[in-house]
């Protein structure tokens, strides 16, 4: 389908309202967004910005109809949620923005303190997983605002994610000597699968209300998303007009990051879940249910 259509005039009888539609306010999504404007589609949506995990709430509580969602959040309310295919928020390797910075070795961090930067569950849970599975220790978490400065006057480590751990990892833990750990390459090694933190889902809801909207806004974020990645270079240009990043490295970073969501990207999010279902709130054999092509759905 035409991502144009998502611009067309609507039938007299039946005039469509926009979709409310949810923008994760952090670099990582800007390539799922940037092409918006190129393409036409961005004022056919009701855009609404905010935190990973403060979109998840507003998705599950019915006030979005997409939006991306947290991994955690999407497995616990899976059965309300349809996650739309080949787009999503992950790594295949390193991440660069999801990391661990501690001043000692990690295997040092059995009752430890560590700092929580943030309330994003998927980060957290990932973190946890891996110090108590590959380095068989328990800290004692707790959280606090994303200052890796202030966090390391309390805490023998932190996770960070996002822009501030972007900023932690190449410009402040390197200033202050400490070691940073990429939680994305850490699964990578210890599994061989790719990590997913966050897919865009629609609410089965509005699914069923509204198939082809659905179906065209999800067109509408792959043309983005393929536009931006071909043009990364003037993407990374743009943005670095208002970061602390400079363009090369932005463009490093979009490049790093895995915009897909396949087989290989379900296997990652079927081996979270069966190592951490029991303990965080969703089975470990939860199905992850993907939008159906637009030819399947019924048409009248």
């Amino acid at each position: 389908m035409d991502n144009s259509t998502l611009g067309a005039a609507a039938p007299t009888d039946h005039r469509r309202s926009r979709p409310r539609v949810g923008h994760i306010q952090f670099l990582n999504c800007l390539p799922l967004y940037w092409g918006l404007a190129r393409t036409g589609t961005l004022l056919d949506l009701e855009m609404s910005k905010d935190t990973p995990e403060k979109l998840s709430e507003q998705l599950v509580r019915g006030e979005l109809d997409i939006a991306p969602v947290t991994l955690v959040e999407f497995l616990r309310n899976a059965d309300q949620l349809v996650a739309l295919p080949d787009i999503a928020v992950g790594c295949d390797g390193p991440v660069m923005s999801c990391v661990i910075v501690s001043q000692v070795p990690l295997d040092q961090l059995d009752g430890a303190r560590v700092a929580l930067g943030s309330t994003s569950r998927t980060s957290v849970r990932l973190a946890q997983l891996l110090l108590a599975e590959q380095y068989g220790v328990r800290p004692d978490y707790y959280s606090c605002p994303p200052d890796l400065g202030l966090m390391m006057q309390e805490a023998d480590a932190a996770v960070l994610i996002g822009d501030a751990a972007l900023r932690a990892n190449l410009h402040d833990a390197p200033r202050l000597g400490l070691e940073v750990h990429d939680l994305g390459q850490m699964w990578k090694d210890w599994t061989g699968l790719p990590f997913v933190f966050a897919v865009w889902a629609a609410r089965r809801d509005f699914l069923e209300r509204e198939p082809e909207l659905v179906h065209e806004v999800h067109q509408a974020f792959l043309a983005s998303r393929d536009l931006s990645l071909q043009e990364v270079a003037k993407v990374a240009e743009q943005a670095a007009r208002w970061e602390t990043f400079d363009a090369k490295l932005l463009e490093r970073y979009f490049t790093t990051l895995d915009f897909r969501l396949g087989a290989e990207q379900l296997a990652g999010i079927a081996e979270f879940a069966r190592r951490t279902g029991s303990t965080t709130g969703f089975p470990a054999d939860v199905k992850v249910e993907l939008l159906t092509p637009a030819l399947s759905v019924g048409a009248s």
